[in-house]
C-alpha cells in the first residue's frame, strides 16, 4: 500500500485535504457525520480525532517537536515553545530534495578572464563564507560552514483585539536562496514562539523595556545555546545522497525590521545598529562605507556585569549600547552580531525611503495633480494602475509603494514647482533614489553594479537640498512576513483560540507530517512500476509548472550565447473568425490589408528592394476573408544579463483586444499594449550593435492585433516553402521612432508616434518570434495633465512619450 497508514488513495486524499485545505475540525466532523458519507467514501476514520491519531502515531515525524519551556526574568515566568535548533539543521541539510542544490564551499566568481570584476549571487559567494572558512580551517581543518540565518517578528493574529505571536524562522544558508524564499519549497523551519507579553504591570516606562529585551535575549539564548558548542566541535551532519560531513553551525545573518534590529544589537533607537555613526549625522552623510561597532569593545563593557550595576551601566553607555544581561550573541562562536545585521528592503527602502520621497513629492505638487496623472497611465501588465490615485491610499503596504515606485518618476516629469523654482534638482534626486532601490534588489551584483550603487547614492545627496520641506533579496523581511501567514496565522485559526500556542505547535507539526507524507508518495510512485493488471492503481498525474511553449524562431539574436525569453502562444484562438474590415475598425489596424500583403511579398523575396515589394504587393490577393485573432501573447522573461536563477523567471503579457459590450451590456474599452521588439540593421555585427545601445538592438511598436493566416490562405500565398517553415503567429503593429537619447535629469529615452509626411501612422506585421517583452510608455502631461484624457486613449493623444525603466526590475537591467 503506497499510501500507507492511510488505506487507500481516496482515503489519503481526503486526510491531506482535510488538513491542508479542509474547514475545521467541528465542520469536518458534522461532514462525516453525515449518513454514509464515511462509508461511502470507505474511509479508515470517521471522525477528525481519529485522523488526527492516525498523524500522530503512525506517519514519521517531519521536523523536531516543539518542547515548552519556562523563561523566568524578575522574577516572573513566561512559556516560550523551542525546536531543537541543531535538529532542525539535520532536518534541512539532509532532505534528498535539497542534496543536489548544497552550496558547501565559498566560491568566487568573476565576470572577466583577468578577474577584476566579481560577482555576488548566493550566499557562498560573499566575503563573509570565505573569511569564515579560513578561520576554521586554521582551527579545524575538512570544516563545513553552515551558516545559520534567523528571523523574527512579531506579528498580528487577530484583526480586533491585540493578540500577537512572536515567531523565530530559521534556515541555512548552504541552500539556494530561490529554496529558502519560496514557502513552498519548505526551506524555512519556524524555530519558536517567544512570549509577547508587553509586561504592562511595569510602571516605570525604561524599566519595562529592559526588562522586555533582557526577556528577548533569555529566550533567545536558549534557543541558540547549542551553537556554542557545535559552533566549534562541529557535528555529524548526513545530507540527502549518503555523504557524511562535518558542519559548522555559526550564527550568520539576522533578519529583522529597524525595531528588532536595535532589540538584537542592543543598541539605542534612533541609531544605526551596525556602525558607529553619530545619531545626528544618520540620513546625513553621504559616506557609504562606516566602519562597524568594536565587537571586542562591547564585549568587555558587558563582561564588566559582575562589577555592580553602576560600573555596568557606564561600561556599556562607553561602548555604544544599552546594559543588557548576557545577550544571546555574546558566547557564539566565529559571530559578530554586527556584521550579521542585514539590509532591509522592505521596511528600510519601500516602507522608508519611497514613503518618505512619496510624501514629499505630494507635498511639492499637490496630491490633485499627482492623481490625475496616475489615473491618465497606460496599462501594461507589470505595472499596477491606480484608478483612484494614491493620494486616499490608507496603511500602504510595502508592495503597495513598491508599485507607486514603477510610475513615481514618470508622475514629475514636466510639473513646475511652486514659485518658479527649477524641478531638475527634484527629478534627478528622485531618479538617483529609484536607480538605488532598483540596484539594491538586484538578484545578482557585482563589483560594477556595487559602484553604481555608491554612485546614485551620492547624486541623492547633491540634489536632496532641494526637498525644503522635510528632512537587499538575500534576507528580505518580505520572505519571514509570507511565513507569518502559513506558520502563525493559519496556525491560529485552527485553535480555539485558549491556550494557542500549544495548539499551533500541535497544528503545524501535523501539517509537516502531512506535506512529508505526500512528498514520500510522489517519490514511491515515481520509483515503483504500476502493475497494469489492476487498472484502479494510483497515478500521479503530471502538472508542469508552465505550460508548453511554442519553440521561438528567433532571427535577430544579439548574443548566441544570451538567455532569451519564452514566448507561449494559447492553443486555440480567441476568436476563430474576425473579417478584415472588422479588423480595420474595430482594432483600429487602418492598413492592415497593405501590411499583410508586403509581408506575404517580402518573406517570399527578401531581397526584394522597396520599389519592388510596393508593385508586387499590389498584385497579392487574399482567398479568405476572416482570420483567427488571439488577444494575447505570454512571455517568460529571463533575465537580460544571463545571471539569473533558473526557474526564475518572470511573468509578462501584451494585451491586444477590441472594445466589447459584456452580457450584462457593460461597455469595456479596447486595451492595445506596447511592446519592445528586436531589430538589427543590414550587415551590422551583433557585437558593433550591442555596443551601440538599446536604440540599435529594440524598436517599441504598439500592438493592434494578434493574429494567424488560415491554413489554406498559407498553401496559397507561400507555394514554394515548406509547410513547417511557413508563418505561424503574426501582428500588426503600429511604429514609433527610433530611441532617442535619454533626458539629462529623469533618464528616460523619448519617442512619438512614427508618421508619413502625409501624418499617417506607420504600421508593419511582425512575426511574434521578434517580440522581446512588454513595455509601458509614459505620456508627457506638460505642466497639467489634459482631464479629457483617459488611461485607454493616452497612447492615441499624447505625442511625445518616455519609455519607463522602472516598469520592472528586468525592464530596469534591460534598459
Amino acid at each position: 500500500n503506497l499510501y500507507y497508514p492511510f488505506a487507500s488513495k481516496r482515503d489519503w486524499e481526503v486526510a491531506r485535504w482535510a488538513k491542508l485545505r479542509g474547514p475545521g475540525s467541528t465542520a469536518f466532523d458534522e461532514l462525516l457525520a453525515i449518513e454514509e458519507v464515511a462509508e461511502r467514501l470507505a474511509l479508515s476514520f470517521n471522525t477528525s480525532r481519529k485522523l488526527n491519531q492516525m498523524v500522530d502515531e503512525q506517519l514519521p515525524p517531519a521536523r523536531p517537536r516543539f518542547e515548552r519551556h519556562e523563561i523566568v526574568v524578575a522574577g516572573e515566568s513566561f512559556e516560550v515553545y523551542i525546536r531543537d535548533i541543531l535538529a532542525c539543521i539535520e532536518s534541512l541539510f539532509s532532505d534528498p530534495e535539497f542534496a543536489p542544490l548544497l552550496l558547501l564551499v565559498p566560491e568566487r566568481h568573476y565576470t572577466d578572464a583577468d578577474q577584476t570584476v566579481r560577482v555576488y549571487f548566493n550566499m557562498n559567494t560573499g566575503k563573509w563564507w570565505w573569511s569564515t572558512q579560513k578561520q576554521l580551517e586554521r582551527d579545524r581543518p575538512g570544516a563545513t560552514v553552515i551558516p545559520v540565518i534567523i528571523s523574527s517578528d512579531k506579528t498580528q493574529l487577530t484583526t480586533f483585539g491585540n493578540k500577537t505571536a512572536y515567531p523565530v524562522y530559521m534556515t541555512i544558508g548552504n541552500l539556494p536562496k530561490d529554496v529558502r524564499s519560496k514557502p513552498s519549497r519548505r526551506g524555512q523551519i519556524l524555530l519558536a514562539y517567544l512570549p509577547t507579553s508587553r509586561l504592562l504591570h511595569i510602571k516605570n516606562k525604561a524599566a519595562r523595556r529592559r526588562t522586555l529585551a533582557n526577556l528577548f535575549h533569555t529566550c533567545m539564548s536558549r534557543v541558540l545555546a547549542p551553537l556554542t558548542s557545535a559552533g566549534v566541535k562541529g557535528m555529524e551532519l548526513v545530507s540527502g545522497d549518503g555523504l557524511v560531513r562535518r558542519g559548522h553551525p555559526l550564527l550568520a545573518t539576522y533578519v529583522g525590521d529597524y525595531p528588532e534590529q536595535v532589540l538584537v544589537t542592543g543598541c539605542k533607537t534612533g541609531e544605526c545598529p551596525k556602525c558607529t555613526i553619530s545619531r545626528r549625522d544618520v540620513g546625513a552623510s553621504s559616506e557609504p562605507s562606516q566602519p562597524l561597532r568594536d565587537l571586542g569593545k562591547v564585549l568587555d563593557a558587558l563582561a564588566a556585569f559582575d562589577e555592580g550595576p553602576r560600573a555596568f551601566a557606564s561600561a556599556c553607555r562607553e561602548a555604544g549600547i544599552k546594559p543588557l544581561h548576557h545577550p544571546f550573541w555574546q558566547d557564539l562562536p566565529y559571530t559578530n552580531i554586527f556584521l550579521s545585521i542585514t539590509p532591509d528592503i522592505l521596511h528600510q527602502l519601500h516602507q522608508g525611503v519611497i514613503k518618505h520621497l512619496l510624501a514629499w513629492i505630494q507635498e511639492a505638487y499637490g496630491v490633485e495633480e499627482i492623481d490625475a496623472r496616475c489615473r491618465r497611465m497606460p496599462l501594461n501588465n507589470s505595472v499596477r494602475h491606480f484608478s483612484s490615485g494614491i493620494s486616499h491610499m490608507s496603511r500602504i503596504t510595502g508592495k503597495e509603494h513598491q508599485d507607486i515606485s514603477r510610475i513615481l518618476l514618470g508622475l514629475i516629469i514636466g510639473l513646475p514647482l511652486p514659485g518658479g523654482l527649477s524641478p531638475v534638482r527634484l527629478v534627478c534626486a528622485t531618479r538617483a533614489l529609484l536607480d538605488f532601490l532598483y540596484l539594491a534588489q538586484y538578484p545578482t551584483h557585482t563589483t560594477e553594479t556595487l559602484d553604481l550603487l555608491e554612485q546614485h547614492l551620492q547624486a541623492f545627496h547633491a540634489n536632496k537640498s532641494i526637498f525644503l520641506f522635510g528632512t537587499t533579496d538575500n534576507y528580505d523581511t518580505q520572505h519571514s512576513e509570507r511565513l507569518h501567514i502559513d506558520f502563525t496565522k493559519q496556525a491560529y485559526r485552527a485553535t480555539n483560540k485558549k491556550d494557542e500556542l500549544a495548539q499551533m505547535t500541535l497544528w503545524l507539526e501535523r501539517k509537516e507530517k502531512i506535506l512529508r507524507h505526500e512528498k514520500y508518495i510522489q517519490w514511491r510512485l515515481k520509483q515503483i512500476p504500476l502493475d497494469p493488471a489492476f487498472p484502479s492503481a494510483p497515478v500521479l498525474p503530471f502538472q508542469p509548472e508552465i505550460p508548453p511553449l511554442l519553440p521561438p524562431v528567433h532571427l535577430h539574436d544579439l548574443d548566441p550565447s544570451a538567455p532569451r525569453n519564452r514566448i507561449y502562444m494559447s492553443k486555440h484562438a480567441s476568436i476563430k473568425g474576425v473579417s478584415i474590415e472588422d479588423i480595420k475598425t474595430l482594432y483600429g489596424a487602418t492598413y492592415f490589408r497593405d501590411a499583410l500583403a508586403r509581408y506575404v511579398v517580402k518573406f517570399n523575396n527578401p531581397d526584394f528592394s522597396f520599389q519592388q515589394v510596393e508593385y508586387e504587393s499590389s498584385r497579392i490577393f487574399f482567398r479568405f476573408r476572416t482570420l483567427p485573432v488571439y488577444h494575447k501573447i505570454k512571455f517568460w522573461i529571463a533575465d537580460p544579463d544571463g545571471l539569473d536563477i533558473p526557474g526564475a523567471e518572470i511573468r509578462d503579457v501584451v494585451h491586444a483586444r477590441a472594445a466589447r459590450v459584456t452580457r450584462r451590456g457593460a461597455s469595456v474599452p479596447g486595451r492595445f499594449d506596447t511592446a519592445l521588439v528586436r531589430i538589427r540593421a543590414p550587415d551590422q555585427d551583433t557585437a558593433e550593435q550591442a555596443q551601440d545601445g538599446l536604440a540599435n538592438c529594440f524598436s517599441v511598436v504598439r500592438v493592434r492585433i494578434i493574429f494567424k493566416i488560415p491554413e489554406r490562405g498559407l498553401a496559397d500565398l507561400f507555394p514554394h516553402v515548406a509547410p513547417e517553415s511557413r508563418p505561424q503567429h503574426l501582428a500588426y503593429v503600429e511604429l514609433f521612432t527610433e530611441l532617442d537619447i535619454k533626458g539629462a535629469d529623469h533618464g528616460f529615452y523619448t519617442i512619438s508616434p512614427a508618421s508619413n509626411a502625409e501624418g499617417e501612422r506607420l504600421a508593419m506585421i511582425i512575426p511574434i518570434e521578434d517580440f522581446e517583452r512588454s513595455c509601458q510608455l509614459i505620456p508627457h502631461f506638460g505642466p497639467v495633465a489634459p482631464r479629457e484624457w483617459t488611461c485607454y486613449d493616452v497612447l492615441d493623444r499624447s505625442t511625445t512619450l518616455y519609455l519607463n525603466s522602472f516598469a520592472d526590475r528586468n525592464t530596469y537591467k534591460l534598459v
